[in-house]
Parts: C-alpha cells; structure tokens; sequence
C-alpha cells in the first residue's frame, strides 16, 4: 500500500514536531519542570537557556506580569541569535488581599528587603507570610489564583505575549511534596488536590503555566517562517 500526499504530510509535520525544541528563560527546576509537564504530550522539549546562570541578568520592575515577561524575552533573546525564547512572570493573586502577592510572589516575605535569597529558601518564608496574611479567614474568602505570562522573544523583539490562569483557594496548612512556592498552599478544587500533589503532567494540564503554553504552541505552530 502506498502512502498518499496527505498522509506523508502529517508524517513529516509529526516528525517535525518531535524535534522541535523551545528555550526558556530560566533555571529554575519547578518552572522548567512545569513547561517539560505541558509539552511533553506535543513532542516538544524543553530546555534551559545555555549558560543561563551566567548570563547578565535583567531587574525584574515591572509593574504587572507582561511587563516583566516582556523585559525578560527581549533581554534573554538577544543573548541567543536568531532563536525563539520564551520568558515568563508569573506569581499568585489571593483576592482577599486585593491579588497580593502578585508579582511579588517569589519575594513576598523581603519586600522592602535589599537581600532576597534563593527562590527555593524563600519559599517556606513566603508560604508561612500568606498563611499568616490570612489567618481565620473561612473558606470562602480564601479564594485566589495563579497567572502566568509568557513573552516569546527573537533579536530582542517580543513577537508575542500568551495569558494562563488556575483558579483555586488557599488551604490553612500545605498538602503535598512536589511542586515549588505556593503550590502546597494552592487547592485546586476539580482535582481536589493542591498543586503539590499532581504529577507534572497533570499539573501541565491545568495549571496557569500550561494554558499559557499551550497558546503559545498554538501560536507557534501557526507562525510564518522566520527568516
């Protein structure tokens, strides 16, 4: 049996999908993670920026997460001609305090502080503010949800910018071990788990991360070559 034009087609635009490979914009292994979790049912993989830990930084000061997706596409992607690198902000807004953190999230216990340690030390100190931020609220004042935005950047360009959102509610006490920040705070109810207790993949489906990236794909696949 011979393959007719249409299936040779597919074929090819399978095969290359499967080598496709999309760069971001940081080392942090939850976020990287969370981006493999989304992907990995496109055949698209994940990598970190080469050397990012050595490149020159940018200040993250915007004023919303776009801002600061954006400042960080077109910084990182002229650090990488001619690639497509996607750079993202994304952070926690609890309604009961008027969607604090925001984009304060990794910071959120050093605002105002000249010395903020490693996300992965910050974490406990941050978790343990918000749960004190919201000590004997009842249930339904705890809700909140995570927002990502993804910048795609080529030359110092964005091309594109992508929008994510999980909405869920704040537990009193943290559940689960995977996951980083917030997430052993972050119940989302149509699982009835907290976003610690999913697996990467299934927090890809339905996390703020993965419904940025998954629009991005979208984009992505519909792009016109560039040149």
């Amino acid at each position: 049996m011979i393959a007719g034009p249409c299936f040779c087609r597919e074929l090819e635009r399978v095969n290359c999908l499967a080598m496709r490979r999309v760069l971001i914009a940081s080392s942090n292994p939850g976020k990287l993670r969370d981006f493999s979790g989304a992907a990995a049912e496109h055949g698209i993989t994940i990598a970190s920026l080469p050397d990012f830990d050595s490149l020159p930084g940018v200040r993250e000061d915007g004023a919303t997460f776009e801002e600061n997706a954006r400042k960080k596409a077109e910084h990182y992607s002229r650090l990488a001609p001619g690639e497509i690198v996607l750079a993202d902000d994304s952070g926690l807004e609890v309604d009961a305090l008027g969607g604090k953190p925001g984009v304060f999230s990794a910071r959120y216990a050093f605002i105002g502080s000249v010395v903020v340690p490693d996300r992965t030390d910050a974490d406990p100190l941050n978790n343990k503010l918000l749960l004190g931020d919201l000590d004997g609220l009842p249930e339904d004042r705890r809700t909140a949800r995570f927002v990502c935005v993804l910048a795609a950047g080529r030359d110092g360009q964005t091309l594109s910018t992508f929008h994510g959102e999980a909405r869920g509610r704040i537990l009193h006490a943290p559940r689960g071990s995977g996951g980083f920040g917030y997430d052993p705070l972050f119940f989302f109810p149509a699982l009835g788990k907290t976003f610690a207790e999913l697996t990467p993949e299934e927090k890809g489906r339905v996390s703020h991360r993965g419904a940025a990236f998954r629009k991005f794909l979208q984009w992505y696949e519909r792009r016109p070559p560039l040149g």
